[in-house]
């Protein structure tokens, strides 16, 4: 499975109908947030029987970015059960994010 593209539409089904997701928020125009892209695209592949991975674009949905108090890209938010349970800011190696999703995954 690839990364879902979160918007202002879908991000409430997104979050609320899968146990956990894990949403990068970030923008086109940042390079750690680009950096990223593969080790999410990898997470969402190696674990998509556990895990939903999406992306979103802070700048195309700034008032939802906004509400979910977003304050720098990347952004890096693990949902469980449609609620915030981590929440890191700044470029994760591949290895944090596996870090911090195995984790949670092997809390449930």
């Amino acid at each position: 499975m690839t990364m879902m593209t979160m918007t202002d539409d879908n991000w409430t089904r997104i979050v609320r109908e899968s146990d956990t997701v894990l949403v990068s928020f970030g923008s086109t125009y940042c390079p750690p947030c680009r950096a990223a892209e593969p080790a999410l695209e990898q997470l969402s592949e190696q674990l998509a029987d556990r895990l939903k991975v999406a992306r979103m674009d802070v700048e195309e949905h700034p008032g939802l970015a906004g509400m979910l108090g977003i304050m720098g890209t990347p952004t890096f938010v693990l949902f469980r059960g449609g609620e915030p349970v981590n929440k890191s800011v700044g470029y994760r190696s591949k290895e944090a994010l596996f870090a911090t999703v195995r984790a949670w995954l092997e809390a449930k």
